[in-house]
């Protein structure tokens, strides 16, 4: 795959990628000039591959990235939703989930996407997106309306049928002509099988894409295969009897470890001569595909063919020890049982399938292109089968009758590796820090077999089951700041709890609810979940969540202003954790003390309570949790006036930190070392930290963090001699406050920042510039902050009597400034688009750029600044 230095998430590319230069130049075009593309064609043509590779080559161009959202794994319970109308749509947790945006309570998740990539200059990749076609095209014409910046880069059987869709059908790879046996005029190739002038030598064979795709797979199965003149004949005719599918030709190259490719070719049209009288409505290269894969199936032995069907369980990817667990009849000797082994109706020829077994099995499966090897996570190899491959396998497991009994296995080992780690990441069992971010590396790669369990569990009313798997996930959910998804599901399951549901496990739930909650700063729905639970907790002995309830219970009273309540909380959550040897509660529960106490002005007190919290996580090794107690001992320095002792506390927590990409915690850490930096007088050193917590907080959608880094830009930029932005950053961070209910900054704060302004400026330009933020989007603010400012201060002569530019003129292009003057003109985007002969669409997104880049809100701000330009802005 192409490097790149620009973010992005596009899986690696398994081996070389063949042929299609004109594609690749056609659509690398295409996306120059249209936002929207839609790879279309059958199974198996390669859609996925042309995607990735052409979102590989546009990369350098796309300043926010390329970021890959795959939907073939969604099982039916999650593309329902929540079943009443509420929840999430699931293509927009998926792109959530990809782009690591968080979502935000009281607010639609698609809105808080669509706000977060509304200024960003980036491409989507949608895989698969027949699943839900639907959902995909809202989804889509949204994007497209909401975010000019955006490109979209789909994949599906059929299209979008979206406003703007470009729909680019995916051919076979060109394969040779045939050689007439008789002089004859040559047919013309069809449009869907292209091909090159047919030539018996391997050389002229050599152009073909398909031929070149087959040798080279063949190569790598066989080292010793060549392309001479003794087979090349054999392989023109096997390529075209294949009509230039990639999968079927590397199924079939695969066969040169045993068989030559005579005997593949002709095994090969026998099989599609049985198959010729099926489903005539399908496609032919849909029944070639089928065809394909049957012959491929065929040639399996019988345990081959067990495990090839059983591993279709699997959703996304799997390691060697999951497939033991879940494959085999019998879990192998030295790994726990994850649960009953139920018959199943499989004719195994009398044989069961032994876990010992699996390795060699898998290698043969691997080996014959079934299975693919995909990365090294945490040192376990991770396999996967092609989604084509897949379904196939998926259906031979259904003629098997072993769905059932695979899928409630599945589930088990899930489940039982859930809770696992929950114990080990809580540190309920002893581990090293290490070890804990291997769990939250491996779980980026296992979210897909995740959520295949919930949603087995859901659709076969197993609620006990589903309620402890979102118990344990929300171990790693929380401190990503992944609240939705998790929230999502928990929900799910606690609505349609039946009654012979156990209460502790009910209980436990509310608990895991209620901190997902209070991750969310929904502390109403926290107090609820975590009273309702704490009871049932307590009676089933369960004194870990006990205490966890009631360190949340004592945040939320702390919240809603009853000290003495909290306190009482959080001295009961400390006994009783500190008694039943759980210092990973009795750590949270001091560190929540200490922010009692130093909001009760107590900061000895309160210095000593997040140490004694500090001093337990660390003997667990526990960073996470270590790195809240550094950060309220940062903010306690804060607060004495210990700078340098601040900055300290904050660079000790961030490494951990980062280890696990703890967005919340680190968009902290960052802020609080910008804001010593400000105090400090630390221009650069401030600069650089608050930006890089202003962008974390933009990108994972916490408008409350953004709020909040705009506010500590607005010091920053009067610092820097900026004092009109300044003001335009405080105005943007009180609107966005208010947009999502939040209180406003301190008055007497606000104050300190603009009583000088007003001295220098004047209360008129100053209730302009701050109305003129407030009228300003979250983007255009956060692209205002993270501009630097001019030399020359923007004093009185730049704003006198209306506001401005905030960046020199020179940063509009010149079709910019052209399309400024036509607005200062009175044009519309169709006025404009006429004028210059270019689209309305074109207009909008210069327009987009030009407000960003001025940092204005509205087109009369724009009229107004052209007109400045001595009349002359073009």
């Amino acid at each position: 795959m192409t490097a790149t230095t620009v973010p992005h998430n596009l899986p690696a590319e398994p081996n070389d990628f063949i042929g299609r230069e004109r594609d690749l130049a056609e659509l690398r075009q295409l996306l120059g000039a249209t936002r929207a593309v839609t790879l279309c064609g059958p199974g198996g043509i390669g859609k996925t591959r042309l995607a990735l590779r052409v979102a590989a080559t546009l990369a350098d161009g796309c300043p926010d990235g390329v970021w890959f959202a795959g939907l073939g794994e969604l099982a039916p319970a999650e593309r329902a939703g929540n079943g009443n109308g509420a929840g999430p749509d699931p293509v927009v947790r998926r792109v959530t989930a990809a782009l690591g945006i968080t979502d935000e309570p009281g607010r639609p998740l698609d809105e808080t996407l669509a706000t977060a990539l509304r200024g960003r200059d980036m491409l989507l990749v949608l895989d698969n997106c027949e699943h839900l076609i639907d959902a995909c095209a809202r989804f889509c014409q949204i994007l497209l309306a909401d975010c000019p910046r955006v490109r979209i880069l789909a994949t599906s059987r059929e299209p979008l049928r979206v406003r703007g869709e470009n729909v680019w059908r995916v051919p076979p790879l060109a394969t040779p002509a045939a050689v007439p046996v008789v002089p004859a005029v040559p047919a013309a190739p069809t449009a869907a099988t292209p091909s090159v002038p047919a030539s018996g030598g391997a050389e002229e064979l050599s152009r073909s894409e398909a031929v070149r795709l087959f040798v080279a797979r063949a190569s790598s199965a066989r080292p010793s295969f060549t392309l001479a003149d003794d087979n090349a004949a054999a392989v023109a005719d096997l390529c075209r009897a294949l009509d230039g599918v990639p999968l079927a030709i590397e199924l079939a190259a695969a066969r040169t470890r045993v068989l030559s490719v005579e005997e593949i070719t002709r095994r090969l049209r026998d099989r599609f001569r049985l198959l010729s009288a099926g489903d005539r409505t399908a496609p032919a290269r849909q029944r070639t595909l089928r065809g394909t894969i049957d012959w491929s199936h065929d040639l399996l032995d019988e345990p081959e063919r067990v495990l090839f069907r059983r591993l279709s369980i699997f959703a996304g990817q799997w390691t060697l020890d999951q497939a033991e667990r879940v494959c085999a009849d019998e879990p192998p000797d030295d790994l726990p049982d994850a649960g009953p082994r139920g018959e199943t109706g499989a004719d195994t020829g009398g044989r069961r399938l032994a876990a010992d077994d699996v390795l060699d099995l898998l290698t043969a499966l691997v080996d014959k292109s079934l299975v693919v090897v995909g990365a090294e996570v945490e040192g376990e190899t991770r396999f996967r089968m092609l989604d084509s491959i897949r379904a196939y396998a998926g259906d031979r497991l259904a003629d098997a009758r072993e769905t059932e009994d695979l899928g409630r296995r599945h589930r088990d080992v899930v489940l039982a590796a859930a809770e696992d780690d929950a114990e080990v990441a809580l540190a309920e069992r002893p581990a090293s820090w290490a070890v804990r971010v291997g769990l939250f590396l491996r779980y980026d790669t296992e979210l897909d077999n995740v959520r295949a369990a919930l949603a087995w569990s859901y659709e076969h009313g197993e609620v006990e089951a589903g309620l402890r798997l979102c118990t344990a996930l929300r171990t790693y959910c929380i401190p990503r700041g992944y609240f939705a998804e998790c929230e999502h599901w928990t929900d799910r399951f606690l609505a349609s709890a039946p009654a012979g549901v156990r209460p502790g496990v009910r209980g436990a739930a509310l608990v895991g609810r209620a901190q997902l909650a209070v991750g969310r700063r929904e502390f109403g729905k926290a107090a609820r979940c975590a009273a309702e639970g704490l009871p049932l907790c307590r009676d089933a002995g369960d004194t870990v969540m006990t205490a966890a309830a009631l360190d949340l219970l004592g945040q939320t009273d702390l919240r809603a202003g009853r000290p003495d309540e909290a306190a009482a909380r959080f001295d009961e959550a400390i006994e009783i954790a500190h008694a039943g040897g759980d210092r990973w509660n009795e750590g949270l529960a001091l560190i929540s003390r200490g922010a009692l106490l130093a909001l009760g002005g107590r900061l000895r007190d309160a210095q000593q309570s997040y140490e004694a919290g500090l001093r337990l996580m660390r003997e667990v090794d526990q960073l996470w949790g270590a790195g809240r107690a550094l950060i309220g001992l940062g903010q306690l320095a804060q607060v004495r006036g210990d700078g340098a002792a601040a900055i300290a506390y904050y660079e000790e927590a961030l490494p951990g930190l980062r280890m696990i990409d703890a967005g919340p915690e680190i968009a902290r850490c960052l802020s609080g070392i910008g804001r010593v930096a400000i105090d400090q007088g630390d221009v650069g050193r401030a600069r650089q930290a608050l930006a890089g917590s202003l962008l974390r907080s933009r990108d994972h959608g916490m408008r409350l963090g953004v709020a909040r880094g705009l506010e500590a830009f607005a010091e920053l930029m009067v610092m820097e001699g900026a004092p009109a932005a300044a003001v335009r950053l405080g105005g943007a961070a009180a609107a966005l406050r208010e947009a999502i209910g939040q209180s406003p900054i301190a008055g007497a704060r606000q104050e300190r920042m603009l009583a000088p302004i007003r001295k220098e400026l004047g209360d008129h330009v100053v209730a302009q510039l701050w109305g003129e933020g407030r009228d300003m989007s979250p983007d255009a603010a956060v692209s205002l902050a993270l501009a630097r400012p001019a030399v020359a201060p923007d004093g009185p002569s730049g704003v006198s009597g209306t506001s401005g530019p905030v960046t020199p003129p020179s940063t509009l292009t010149r079709r910019e400034r052209e399309i400024a003057a036509l607005i200062a003109r009175g044009l519309s985007n169709k006025g404009i688009a006429d004028e210059l002969v270019i689209s309305p669409a074109t207009v909008a997104r210069h327009v987009t750029n030009i407000l960003t880049k001025l940092g204005f809100g509205s087109r009369a701000q724009i009229a107004a600044w052209a007109v400045r330009q001595d009349g002359r802005p073009g």
